[in-house]
């Protein structure tokens, strides 16, 4: 019988119990974002069980914050959907005490439009949409900055914000906004940087952004526990059945060359 569970929390909805773990060290608990990235970990989730008899709960998120809450207090065991920048600056801002546990894939940010197709046909004052979470919005910016678009007093500045803007010769507009909303705001704006984990049900392809990463991208995502708990045999072996040829043959189903294993 099947015994894996998937449920849907949202930060308004999700009800904790501070400090609570599972006892049951063949029983874990796994935060992702609702999504196609779910359904690549449910490939591992079946192996795990397959494999090692591990019983995994995947609880669905629909944004970037409340995953790592829950993590922090104990509520999962593991989340999956989150770059290492992120999580840094996740820690730095709240003192979580977090470790890797494992790579996933790098799924590469675009810069869409629905107006335009190049970025020399945006217009003098264009709208740019930003994700509004630090690094992905650093992100954003080193990728325009790389296109001459603008200049950054520091392009290596991971978490550069339009204040760090030293150069706008075409004097663009940017707004900063929840990465999850980006793609319903695209028909508003002129352009917007928009994550795979969003991007790809709203139908946008990669192979269609203006600006896109290339696999050499640092922001490979992460399956991230409290600090310690890397070692557990539960996590590594849900470490284990992720990184496989199952999981990813499903990531290439599902995204094609947008899903880059991170592990290899």
């Amino acid at each position: 019988m099947r015994k894996t569970l998937i449920g849907t929390l949202t930060a308004a909805t999700l009800t904790v119990t501070a400090g609570a773990t599972l006892a049951d060290e063949h029983a874990i608990k796994v935060g992702t974002v609702a999504g196609p990235e779910t359904e690549v970990m449910q490939v591992a989730v079946d192996i795990a069980e397959r494999e090692y008899g591990l019983e995994v709960e995947v609880i669905e998120f629909t944004d970037y914050v409340t995953p790592n809450a829950a993590l922090a207090d104990g509520s999962l065991d593991a989340n999956a959907y989150q770059h290492e920048p992120y999580m840094r600056s996740m820690v730095e801002d709240r003192g979580y005490d977090f470790a890797v546990a494992g790579y996933t894939f790098v799924y590469p940010i675009g810069a869409y439009s629905e107006k335009y197709d190049s970025v020399d046909a945006l217009p003098e004052g264009a709208i740019i949409a930003l994700p509004n979470d630090p690094s992905n919005e650093g992100r954003a910016l080193i990728l325009m900055h790389n296109e001459d678009l603008i200049t950054l007093d520091d392009p290596e500045n991971l978490e550069a914000t339009p204040n760090d803007i030293v150069e706008n010769p075409h004097d663009f507009d940017f707004r900063e906004i929840e990465a999850a909303q980006l793609p319903r705001v695209l028909p508003d704006v002129d352009m917007a940087f928009i994550n795979n984990t969003f991007a790809q049900p709203a139908g946008l392809s990669l192979d269609d952004a203006l600006i896109k990463e290339g696999p050499e991208s640092p922001y490979v995502n992460l399956i991230v526990v409290r600090d310690g708990d890397e070692n557990r045999e539960a996590i590594r072996q849900l470490v284990d059945a992720y990184q496989s040829e199952e999981v990813e043959a499903k990531a290439d189903e599902l995204f094609g060359p947008q899903a880059v294993p991170g592990w290899k």
